[in-house]
């Protein structure tokens, strides 16, 4: 690299500049709230009913780990 090139020092840009989408607006999106609100209870209302298993499952998964280190040791 050249003298000139090891010189020269990064600033910031002097002018400010526009561009083509608004700025973002301090306000509440009320829309999007309740979408999620929504989405947040189907979910909920689809897996209430699976934590039965899901408890089973991790129910035996824990036993056969125990069972596994009583058997190795």
């Amino acid at each position: 690299m050249s003298d000139s090139t090891d010189r020269q020092e990064l600033s910031a840009p002097r002018k400010v500049l526009r561009t083509v989408t608004p700025g973002p607006k301090a306000r509440p999106d009320a829309e999007m709230d309740s979408i999620g609100w929504a989405l947040f209870l189907g979910l909920v209302i689809l897996l209430v009913p699976l934590l039965p298993f899901l408890a089973i499952v991790w129910l035996l998964s824990k036993a056969l780990d125990f069972l596994a280190r009583q058997r190795g040791s």
